[in-house]
């Protein structure tokens, strides 16, 4: 397994991202907004080119990417230190952002750099912004979401799938009115694949009654069919390495090319308590003429196919009654569902009482 700790990318501070405001931190906004003290996926990273900006929402709060020319990636609170107001209005400096509204410089490290209406202003030299430490692999950006008593970031072990030199991945990105459990709910319901997805070129196999248990793992659980496997969308691996993420294979048909099956590592990330991003990495361990060939198939015949399913999961959680969890009715096809609910209900209670 590769991993990814401190030291970060360079230019990285070591200043805690912490940002909330009172009351933010209760357990209901965590449970909402997404739980801290990990790493999420943030976007991809061509979102954020040499020299540009980017403005985005995470976890319920209001952020500013932007890249200097030398590809060094940073991470601001979108907020002056100043008024308050958004760094994203501002310029880029090319290692700073200068606010429009008074010309107040921030680094990367969110340090104060000048304040040209008052030289040698108290302000300058402090670090005043959140910025948080960030990383990128297998095409996105990551950071890690850290509260007043977690400043450094938990060890991050990568997904192998995105590090290992003899597979080939593509990132696939999208944005969902949901909340974003319901996007980690769902890939911890292999049954919805055998239904919602029937029609699929790769789930149309397999029976439509199953038995299901908990393994676990080290680092963190398998949820799968005991009656069935190899053939449809019949485990996933929910794992807890720094980032939360999801791991499955489903097989292919010879149509697919060589290769073999072909596997998803998952990850979705709250925008706000109605919203969220899910990054989705379609995998195939191959290399040589057969990831080649693997290659042009996927873009030419197979993402529009994979995309398509991506909507069937869409339209059906953009479209859940906003009491869905509140008035549920589960069986034993649901242990996987409960176990992730349950794990961060408990974490956004934990981390609620110590802030």
């Amino acid at each position: 397994m590769t991993t990814a700790t401190t030291p970060v990318p360079q230019g990285t501070p070591t200043r805690p991202s912490e940002v909330a405001r009172p009351g933010d931190r209760t357990a209901d906004r965590l449970f909402a907004t997404g739980i801290r003290n990990q790493w999420y996926a943030v976007c991809p990273s061509d979102f954020v080119p040499a020299g540009g900006m980017k403005r985005l929402t995470l976890l319920g709060e209001e952020w500013l990417l932007f890249r200097r020319a030398d590809g060094t990636l940073h991470m601001l609170e979108d907020r002056c230190p100043h008024r308050g107001a958004r760094l994203s209005l501002g310029k880029h400096l090319g290692d700073r952002i200068a606010c429009w509204y008074h010309g107040v410089q921030v680094d990367g490290t969110g340090t104060v750099a000048a304040v040209p209406g008052l030289p040698g202003c108290n302000l300058e030299g402090k670090q005043l912004v959140a910025a948080p430490h960030l990383i990128e692999t297998g095409g996105a950006i990551l950071a890690y979401f850290g509260d007043h008593t977690h400043a450094e970031p938990a060890p991050l072990t990568l997904p192998e799938p995105l590090t290992d030199p003899g597979t080939s991945a593509f990132l696939c990105y999208a944005e969902w009115n949901v909340n974003w459990r319901y996007a980690v709910e769902n890939l911890l319901d292999p049954m919805h694949g055998s239904f919602l997805h029937r029609d699929s070129h790769s789930m149309a196999e397999g029976q439509t009654t199953a038995r299901f248990r908990i393994r676990e793992t080290e680092r963190g659980f398998f949820f799968e069919k005991t009656d069935q496997s190899g053939v449809n969308f019949d485990w996933v691996e929910l794992c807890r390495t720094g980032v939360d993420w999801v791991d499955l294979t489903i097989p292919y048909p010879p149509t697919a090319g060589p290769g073999g099956p072909f596997g998803i590592v998952g990850m979705a990330t709250p925008i706000d308590e109605n919203r969220c991003s899910v990054f989705f990495w379609r995998y195939r361990k191959v290399t040589g003429w057969q990831r080649d060939t693997w290659r042009f198939l996927y873009k030419t015949l197979l993402e529009d196919r994979h995309w398509e399913v991506l909507e069937q999961d869409r339209v059906m959680l953009e479209d859940l009654r906003a009491d869905a969890d509140q008035a549920e009715n589960l069986y034993q096809h649901d242990l996987g569902v409960v176990r992730v609910r349950r794990m961060y209900r408990t974490e956004a209670e934990t981390q609620a009482a110590k802030a």
